[in-house]
């Protein structure tokens, strides 16, 4: 058998680019679709009488359930194959999508959400393991951060297109129109993914296995710390999207609902920040590059508690930025650290990752109800300063440059322990 290092798709082949759209196109349905809600929240809790803090549940449910759905996907995808459970995952999110613009009430679009969650967990530690196995170690970096930047720009068209079509329609035909969108992406995806070269389906193994899997990443040097940064960022980043429209439908702003979309554009900025962040984290080593991301966040929730309008969203921009160079960095080094069974080893980062989300997000409505904006930004900056000291660290374990050519052996063989 050839090895890992012979197998990689190698940076500037047709293989290449059609992994890289591949990945790209997975990114942007796992995140418009989970967070095509966020801008309809405000809607949600006009229309079913709910409290920001209860309609932030339509958000918060998806990434608790793809929280955990992300160790069952690690469970079986070391017997599946990984183009077959992406797919299908994508298709069955798009598909509970358009039931959950269809149904009557708040408790069956609250569980069709769940659902969709729940099916999703096939996409985000599989992709991530399919890039660390796949893709030559020189190329990495910059496939990481394009498919960190595809979450980028489906999230934005997510949020975008759900903001404009709630306005000029209602929240049924946003979720439809996405659904539908999301319908396209998943068969362009199966259609551009190139097969598993490195990879070999195995029966199943029984959950004392993967437990003992799990168990040794969270013993590794490092790994712990880097999931708790995935809880922090994420967790800080989710909240501030939750709760900025509520913030600027409020006096002075009484922005409209497609006003409010538009601020999402500042994902634009996280899309090119992730694409860049791989590669300058490969030249001039991973933490600080961290800890560029993370200071970005801080100065991002500082200017957004000034009452000036361009200032505020100058601040959300920024803290966008910083979110997504921090995201791209982390998660590839993730498969930098992980000895062997890389797909476990992303499943833990990913739990972390969506839990924050979901806690934090749900979490923030309490700070938003009794203590508005300011409330929201304290709580981010309090798990951003745990972001600084967790990322400096992280210092003595960055070695600069790409990674070396026992780090891509190991992630050629995802079961090696």
């Amino acid at each position: 058998m050839s090895s890992p290092m012979h197998c990689a798709i190698q940076r500037g082949t047709p293989a290449y680019l059609r992994a890289n759209l591949a990945l790209f196109l997975a990114g942007f349905a796992t995140f418009s679709l989970l967070y095509c809600v966020q801008p309809l929240l405000p809607a949600f809790a006009r229309t079913f009488q709910v409290s920001p803090a209860e309609s932030s549940l339509a958000l918060s449910l998806s990434t608790s359930l793809l929280a955990f759905a992300i160790l069952i996907a690690a469970i079986i995808s070391s017997s599946v194959k990984r183009r077959m459970l992406m797919g299908t995952s994508m298709v069955l999110a798009s598909v509970l999508n358009i039931v959950a613009g269809l149904v009557p009430d708040w408790h069956a679009l609250l569980a069709s959400r769940a659902l969709s969650g729940l099916v999703l967990g096939g996409v985000p530690a599989v992709a991530m393991a399919y890039l660390a196995e796949e893709i030559d170690h020189r190329g990495l970096g910059m496939a990481m951060g394009l498919y960190v930047a595809g979450t980028g720009v489906g999230g934005l068209f997510g949020r975008i297109a759900a903001a404009s079509l709630s306005e000029h329609f209602d929240w049924h035909v946003a979720m439809l129109v996405l659904g539908i969108v999301n319908l396209l992406t998943a068969v362009g995806f199966i259609a551009l993914l190139p097969a598993s070269r490195n990879f070999t389906p195995r029966p199943p193994q029984g959950l004392r296995h993967h437990l003992g899997l799990w168990g040794a990443h969270l013993r590794q040097p490092g790994l712990p710390r880097l999931f708790l940064m995935s809880f922090t960022v994420m967790g800080c980043f989710v909240t501030v999207y939750n709760y900025v429209g509520f913030h600027l439908m409020q006096a002075p702003y009484l922005l409209s609902q497609t006003q409010i979309g538009i601020v999402f554009m500042a994902n634009i900025f996280g899309i090119v920040s992730s694409s860049v962040a791989g590669g300058l984290a490969d030249r001039h080593g991973r933490a600080p590059v961290l800890i560029v991301g993370i200071a970005w966040m801080l100065l991002g929730l500082a200017l957004s508690l000034h009452t000036h309008l361009a200032v505020l969203l100058l601040g959300v921009v920024v803290l966008t930025a910083g979110f997504f160079i921090a995201h791209a960095v982390a998660s590839a080094w993730v498969g930098r650290l992980a000895q062997g069974s890389k797909g476990h080893a992303s499943s833990l980062y990913l739990l972390t990752y969506y839990i924050g989300s979901s806690t934090m997000g749900s979490v923030g409505g309490w700070f938003w109800e009794y203590g508005h904006w300011p409330g929201v930004a304290a709580l981010g900056g309090a798990l951003m300063l745990l972001a600084l000291g967790v990322a400096i660290s992280l210092r003595p374990l960055d070695n600069k440059g790409p990674a070396t050519a026992s780090d891509q052996t190991h992630a050629g063989n995802p079961n090696r322990t």
